[in-house]
């Protein structure tokens, strides 16, 4: 099978602040050919604030498209040619109030492939410090630290329902796992 799809055509449908919308005819790898609606995102970063007790930082903010306000790991859209590590740093101290001394990719990650273009990076963030929070003018977040037992008990509850945060969190509890054994 052939690695790659050969583009026959692009339209761009619209394009917003953050996406852009294109309808693409294709021919898939092994032959088929298909029109596929694609949403393209520049990428973003994850942080997973770990504390030296074990305790996370998570925020707490409304997601109109979800309709309702959820539990998340903070972060971020990149800005055009910014280096994820540098956007890790100013998307945690945007949403958190705090800044990492230590940052550690941990690995990256397509949060739906079937539509979307964006590539998450996931960062270990670890010898935080506090710092002054800056949120965009829309944003209203709350931050709050929870204990490695909390956020086993939210995962296994069902009360985590933003996919990067249980990439992130179940990452963070498999290695405590591991730790324990």
């Amino acid at each position: 099978m052939k690695a790659q799809a050969r583009i026959v055509s692009s339209r761009t449908i619209y394009e917003g602040r953050m996406v852009t919308l294109k309808l693409e005819s294709l021919v898939e790898p092994g032959g088929v050919i298909v029109r596929r609606e694609v949403v393209c995102h520049p990428g973003s970063v994850v942080m997973l604030p770990c504390f030296p007790d074990g305790s996370v930082l998570l925020v707490r903010q409304y997601r109109h498209a979800a309709r309702q306000s959820l539990w998340e790991l903070p972060a971020g859209t990149l800005e055009p040619n910014e280096n994820p590590r540098h956007a890790a740093q100013r998307e945690l101290a945007e949403e958190t109030g705090y800044q990492a001394r230590q940052l550690k990719l941990l690995g990256e990650f397509f949060p739906s492939p079937g539509i979307l273009s964006e590539k998450m990076r996931l960062f270990e963030t670890s010898g935080l410090v506090p710092s002054h929070a800056r949120p965009d003018a829309d944003e209203r977040i709350r931050v709050h630290r929870f204990s490695r037992r909390a956020l086993r008990r939210m995962v296994r509850a069902g009360r985590i329902h933003d996919g990067k945060t249980l990439v992130g969190l179940l990452w963070f509890l498999q290695g405590a796992e591991r730790e324990r054994r």
